[in-house]
């Protein structure tokens, strides 16, 4: 399948395509567009005005994704959404956000193209979703951290 979304991708339009890659459609192609007429017939829409999938009310395209699909059972995907959340449109700050905003900056500065961006961009987020899913992994957000899906509240 084909799935399209607008070019020069960011946080939530990079880890959306992580999301679809690797939970949704292993096969997925993308295409980037300049404007929402310019999408593909067939292709799903994703993170603009039109599309199948954008940001609804208080969740960003990642968590619209996500829950779309029955992917918010799972902790490291769900702490993956709580950084996208907060670097797209701010909210609760999450310890590792700052850190993969930084990771992205870096890989976006020396990308010859969106389809390079979103390659490294992908072994990044490979990286945060293993940190994540081992065993007692803590992501930490305003007082609380989340271990094994659960919330607790911290010192």
């Amino acid at each position: 399948r084909v799935w399209a979304t607008r070019k020069d991708p960011w946080v939530d339009r990079l880890a959306s395509a992580w999301l679809i890659k690797r939970f949704i459609d292993p096969a997925a192609k993308f295409v980037w567009i300049g404007a929402p007429r310019e999408r593909p017939r067939k292709a799903v829409g994703f993170d603009f005005d039109g599309a199948e999938f954008t940001h609804t009310r208080i969740r960003v395209t990642f968590e619209v994704l996500m829950a779309s699909f029955g992917l918010d059972k799972d902790p490291a995907v769900a702490a993956i959404a709580a950084a996208v959340h907060f670097l797209d449109v701010g909210g609760i700050p999450i310890s590792d956000a700052r850190g993969l905003e930084t990771l992205l900056r870096g890989i976006k500065e020396k990308a010859r193209d969106d389809d390079a961006l979103l390659a490294e961009a992908m072994r990044v987020l490979d990286h945060f979703h293993s940190a994540y899913a081992r065993p007692g992994a803590r992501v930490r957000a305003r007082g609380f951290a989340r271990r094994a899906g659960r919330q607790q509240e911290i010192d």
